[in-house]
């Protein structure tokens, strides 16, 4: 089996993205998986391009999307991703899309085809925290993800696809009071665990509670 993770490049007046990172200190083995990771740009459209080059070139099995989301206390797959780009800030080039639709013959939404349960599992029994998420937001990490979905349902139907938001690294709120963080190691350990319930649970997820109220 091969798995391809992507991370993104630092973006939002950060110096440092904890994606990118945290892939890098990734095994190239994991539970008998070959893992490859490459940056990403935080841009629109330019992300999905790299993506689907690397796609063609790696002919991967399984890709897992990672991204910053600052504020966030855990690990969280993404369960959906939208057809809808509406940025609150601009990309690394200076694009700010508003109620855009990202693919013109896309399906309002694409859900993960990742096992996101056995994957919130994996990390909670590593001992960090983790839970399912219910939105990718509205910016390049939901773009990214519509966009691995799309390519897999388009042009490579044999690739499950997902996303995984992870919160800040240390280093990033020194300045942000009251804001939670993860170490580094941690966050890597955490996406190592949620690969190695991809592994693990190719033919199908869990079944748990995942749900939230609001």
């Amino acid at each position: 089996m091969k798995i391809l993770v992507t991370g993104f490049n630092p973006f939002g007046g950060e110096m440092i993205n904890p994606a990118l990172e945290s892939v890098k200190r990734l095994p190239a083995s994991i539970q008998g998986a070959e893992v490859k990771w490459i940056e990403i740009p935080t841009v629109f459209h330019k992300s999905a391009q790299v993506l689907e080059e690397e796609l063609k070139a790696y002919q991967p099995d399984a890709v897992l999307c990672i991204g910053q989301a600052g504020g966030r206390t855990g690990l969280t797959p993404e369960r959906v991703a939208i057809n809808q780009d509406d940025a609150r800030i601009p990309d690394n080039e200076g694009n700010q899309p508003i109620d855009v639709p990202i693919r013109a013959d896309g399906a309002p939404a694409y859900f993960s085809s990742l096992p996101i349960k056995a994957m919130v599992k994996a990390i909670q029994d590593a001992g960090l925290p983790a839970a399912v998420s219910n939105t990718a937001g509205t910016f390049v990490c939901n773009h990214l993800m519509y966009q691995a979905l799309y390519l897999a349902d388009k042009q490579f139907p044999h690739v499950k696809a997902g996303f995984m938001h992870i919160p800040y690294m240390m280093e990033q709120v020194v300045d942000k009071p009251d804001t939670a963080a993860m170490s580094l190691t941690d966050i890597s350990r955490g996406i190592e665990a949620a690969i190695g319930a991809i592994v693990d649970y190719q033919d199908g997820d869990i079944q748990t509670v995942g749900g939230a109220t609001h």
